[in-house]
């Protein structure tokens, strides 16, 4: 039976749902992003014609084009339709993959008889979501994932792109190599350097150069460039980390004021934890000064926590150990090494440490009838983190 693997990929989502839930905005130039200060997190198709893209600095988006209407992010809303849609992706196969927000691998071999053709069911796919949401959507479809993504962004927007493995050898004899994902800064300069431009050209050398330069990597891009991937598409990949983190509108040096937005990015952290029933071991704070140099720190922790009052003052020490020597751009804080069994309480817990917890329920509890909005820890009782 000949592998299907189908990749969906939402058309400039976050901006596509602003303009789905405020037709005025149809049609319109319409960026979101950050503040002044962050990064661009999605440019609709109107705003892309000046040039603008995603991570791109939003003071560089606003030079490009003044008159575009620029919106902050609103993660609850695009998380609320993308959990709608990959509903909707569910029902045409078991195996589905979400690897972001707004995309996914699914694995569609042998569904013809209940489908109908790989074409039909695309086709049918994109008309419904377009139905509930009206949001469009391009879709690849391939004998492999890596293809199917290449595939599904061969014809954007709202695109329907289908690789035969009679497709591939053609393919990639043109395929720009920087259209391989996963190519970083040191491979790209290397493959440079040796004056590769197309998938192809990685097969002017043998297996064991790229493996004595690239190691495991070097083996996956000899394979790529054959149009060999075999990686399944796995439905329920357990999350690495859970992190949060903030640019501020002006760089600050008030210890205060940093530490009341590590708090919050440690209350966003507890949350997100809590919400998926996980804990962590490792507590990562992350600098970023206004010089635009970075510094992390790292701790892990004997037991696992998600408790927010934790995570706040593993993040505060690892804040303080560091030699704060300017004004601060950036400040996040993430846990990893995450776990989703109970930790093994101690025979007494300390009073402080049930405390804690309990007030994190009770916090969690009242965002979830009321919002977000709804309670505020005292220590952040007068914090405007805007």
């Amino acid at each position: 039976m000949t592998r299907r693997i189908l990749h969906i990929d939402m058309d400039a989502f976050y901006a596509a749902v602003e303009q789905a839930d405020h037709p005025e905005l149809k049609d319109k130039p319409v960026i979101v992003g950050g503040s002044r200060r962050g990064v661009v997190s999605a440019a609709s198709y109107e705003a892309r014609k000046f040039g603008i893209h995603s991570a791109m600095p939003v003071f560089q988006a606003k030079r490009l084009c003044p008159h575009g209407i620029y919106l902050p992010v609103n993660m609850r809303r695009y998380k609320e339709i993308s959990r709608q849609i990959m509903r909707t992706i569910e029902q045409i196969s078991p195996l589905v993959e979400p690897i972001s927000i707004d995309e996914a691998y699914v694995d569609i071999t042998g569904t013809a008889a209940l489908h109908g053709s790989p074409r039909e069911l695309s086709t049918r796919l994109k008309q419904t979501i377009y139905n509930q949401t009206s949001l469009t959507c391009s879709i690849g479809i391939a004998p492999n994932k890596f293809l199917a993504k290449i595939a599904s962004d061969m014809d954007k927007p709202d695109g329907l792109t289908i690789i035969e493995e009679d497709d591939v050898a053609d393919l990639l004899h043109s395929l720009p190599i920087a259209r391989i994902p996963g190519i970083g800064k040191r491979t790209g300069q290397l493959l440079k350097d040796l004056g590769i431009l197309t998938a192809a050209d990685v097969l002017r050398f043998p297996l064991p150069f790229w493996l004595k330069r690239l190691g495991k990597g070097g083996a996956n891009l000899y394979e790529k460039a054959q149009g060999i991937d075999s990686s399944p598409v796995t439905s329920h990949a357990e999350p690495k980390s859970c992190s949060a983190e903030d640019t501020f509108s002006t760089d600050l040096s008030d210890p205060a004021e940093l530490r009341k937005w590590l708090l919050l990015q440690a209350q966003n952290v507890g949350r997100d934890l809590r919400r998926n029933g996980l804990f962590g071991r490792t507590v990562t704070v992350k600098i970023k000064f206004a010089d635009f140099r970075v510094v992390t720190r790292s701790r892990t922790l004997q037991q696992p926590t998600n408790c927010t009052h934790a995570i706040f003052q593993v993040a505060g020490q690892l804040f303080d150990e560091v030699k704060i020597s300017g004004k601060i751009r950036l400040t996040g804080v993430g846990v990893s090494n995450l776990c989703t069994a109970v930790p093994q309480l101690k025979l007494f817990p300390q009073a402080s440490v049930l405390r804690q917890e309990r007030l994190d329920q009770a916090i969690d509890d009242i965002e979830a009838r009321f919002g977000k909005k709804a309670v505020k820890r005292g220590t952040l009782f007068d914090f405007d983190p805007r």
